[in-house]
């Protein structure tokens, strides 16, 4: 079932789908608990309220820079949407961001899992920016593969937390 507000399906998206074993409640607060989202992704202070402004900060090992996002739909716990505008950190183009939006969308399974659907879109204006995505997964493979998309491609899982 397509949510409302879910954004439609645009050529410039990134979209992943999975299905978790874990309830969507326990899926949201992997999602939007600074301490859980940190685990998987990058340390960060959210607050899933619409109109919160919030940074993800990019680890030492990983260069400088920030993610300034925005919450722009919260519906415990099936949707989240924000924008995320980041600089570029090809530092042969400083003056190039991207300028997107994440969505994630949850649905209950049959079996009481998740069924997620990411979708990270807006990257007509920042096209370079999608050909480095390839990058960031090679330099994060010696810290393991991105969760979300270790969801898609194994049996892997995000870690959760007690």
């Amino acid at each position: 079932m397509k949510h409302e507000s879910e954004p439609d399906d645009i050529a410039e998206s990134i979209i992943v789908e999975c299905d978790l074993a874990e309830p969507p409640a326990k899926v949201w607060r992997a999602l939007t608990e600074p301490a859980l989202l940190a685990s998987w992704l990058l340390p960060n202070d959210i607050r899933p309220e619409i109109g919160a402004r919030f940074t993800f900060r990019a680890e030492a090992d990983a260069g400088s820079g920030t993610i300034a996002c925005e919450v722009l739909a919260a519906e415990p716990p099936h949707l989240l949407r924000y924008s995320w505008r980041a600089d570029d950190p090809d530092r042969h183009a400083p003056d190039r961001v991207v300028d997107s939006v994440v969505t994630f969308v949850l649905t209950e399974t049959g079996n009481g899992g998740t069924h997620l659907r990411l979708v990270h879109d807006g990257f007509a204006s920042a096209a370079p920016k999608v050909t480095s995505l390839q990058a960031e997964r090679t330099r994060r493979r010696d810290r393991g593969p991105l969760p979300v998309i270790a969801n898609a491609t194994t049996r892997g899982g995000l870690r959760w937390a007690a």
